[in-house]
């Protein structure tokens, strides 16, 4: 029987990630994985976009910043693969091993979306994901839930409640993956604590008021 290899797509919205997305492409590029990895760059004031460009990437560079539903939606509308994984700019300690932890389920037609969960990382991005696992946003899925995905009403940071919604809704085969010994940069890191801490409520204030709509 003919094995089938499936193309995969990378997706990885980034705003102001100027001193953290080189180590995520590198991990990226050198994995030899995907078949097109796209960058978009969400309106961003630092040097993002020139740093992924050194890199053989798609770069889809938004005039300001819309949110991270939003550029993962412009992501999703030049995808090329059958299976499209998200993935932050900002992770801290991705492998490999971790990209093929949220791929394999998928490929071997396992579940349509894996959603992975931090563990033994850092205790603040752990606990974050025990409380919320569901708001993960490294994910996998196959392609032909991308177009619903586009459609759906979302805007800010709303894009993981969404997921959920759409998960729910659809009854989509999702399965929960560990991914060990890997977290982020927190805002109150990137921003400073009193503008991370603006942020962070913004943050929440999107997916409660996309929640309960």
């Amino acid at each position: 029987m003919r094995c089938v290899i499936l193309r995969i797509s990378a997706i990885i919205p980034a705003f102001n990630e100027e001193g953290r997305i080189e180590g995520v492409l590198d991990t990226i590029v050198t994995a030899n994985i995907f078949s097109q990895i796209i960058v978009v760059d969400d309106g961003s004031t630092d040097n993002t976009s020139q740093i992924a460009g050194r890199y053989p990437i798609e770069l889809i560079a938004l005039p300001y910043n819309k949110g991270k539903a939003e550029a993962v939606k412009q992501g999703l509308s030049a995808c090329n693969g059958e299976i499209i994984v998200l993935l932050d700019a900002d992770l801290i300690g991705l492998t490999k091993e971790h990209i093929l932890h949220l791929v394999k389920p998928i490929q071997n037609k396992e579940t349509e979306m894996t959603i992975g969960i931090f563990k033994g990382g850092r205790l603040l991005t752990d606990m974050a994901q025990k409380i919320a696992p569901n708001l993960s946003g490294q994910r996998a899925f196959n392609s032909y839930l991308a177009e619903e995905i586009i459609m759906m009403d979302t805007s800010g940071y709303s894009i993981e409640v969404a997921l959920k919604k759409l998960i729910r809704k659809r009854g989509i085969k999702t399965k929960w993956v560990i991914l060990q010994n890997i977290s982020h940069v927190t805002k109150e890191e990137k921003l400073g604590f009193l503008k991370g801490t603006q942020w962070r409520f913004k943050m929440y204030r999107d997916i409660i008021k996309y929640w309960f709509n």
